[in-house]
């Protein structure tokens, strides 16, 4: 089954995750196929925007987290380094449609996109914590920026899942589509960008980045450093033997 759907059309590139047997859980493979995409996409000058969504029903409850763990030392060849490092860098602007779970990776990534359309009964949730994890994807630094402090700490430090309408308040969301209309709300809002001018487009993203680019970089850098020695711990080894033995 493919797991990572493309389509162009109208100068949109979209991207579908499609593992609907796991929540749209995202394992090793749909990391590489990603990262592959937008690199891709990144020298096509057919493509000035990219789509990120899921079904109508689920964007991703966030890792595989066996696959995950199989891919050894979070270096920059693991498929989900490689995957945050080119989204957090890619020039092209990014629409996200989001319905159901956002779970993890979920959430985070979307703090990379440059619009994000969601459904009324979204989970939004980074549960790193419980997990005896930290922050991951840059969301230490883009979640207060974009948040505010306390919110942020609300999330990240005690792990709290919020809603759509939560998310919209505080500025992750840009607009509350009904399930039915977030798809082909989301393409359209998309191929309206890809009509603008895209030198004039990428520029003004780049304009709008470049205060935090290397920022943004060196804290993902950081996470993942944090991340790689809490994943040896005691606790973080419980918190995973428990969900594996759950599931």
């Amino acid at each position: 089954m493919q797991e990572i759907i493309r389509s162009v059309q109208h100068g949109v590139l979209t991207l579908s995750l499609h593992r609907p047997d796991k929540k749209n859980a995202l394992n090793l493979a749909m990391y590489r196929e990603l990262t592959l995409a937008l690199e891709q996409a990144q020298s096509d000058p057919q493509i000035n925007v990219v789509l990120l969504q899921g079904s109508t029903a689920c964007f991703t409850s966030g890792n595989d987290l066996a696959d995950f763990l199989s891919a050894g030392e979070l270096n920059a060849a693991h498929p989900v380094v490689r995957f945050l490092y080119t989204i957090a860098a890619f020039p092209k602007p990014i629409v996200a449609a989001v319905a159901g779970l956002a779970i993890g990776i979920g959430t985070t990534v979307l703090l990379h996109c440059d619009l994000v359309y969601a459904a009324p009964a979204c989970r939004f949730q980074m549960p790193f914590t419980l997990l005896g994890l930290c922050p991951e994807a840059g969301s230490s630094l883009l979640l207060p920026h974009i948040a505010g402090y306390q919110r942020a700490a609300q999330y990240l430090l005690l792990a709290e899942p919020f809603t759509t309408e939560q998310a919209h308040q505080f500025g992750l969301v840009n607009e509350v589509l009904s399930a039915e209309n977030l798809l082909p709300y989301a393409a359209k809002k998309a191929q309206q960008l890809a009509a603008l001018p895209s030198d004039a487009v990428q520029r003004s993203k780049a304009l709008l980045k470049a205060p935090q680019r290397q920022q943004v970089k060196q804290v993902i850098a950081d996470e993942l450093v944090d991340f790689q020695q809490l994943l040896q711990s005691d606790h973080c080894q419980q918190q995973l033997k428990a969900f594996f033995s759950k599931r």
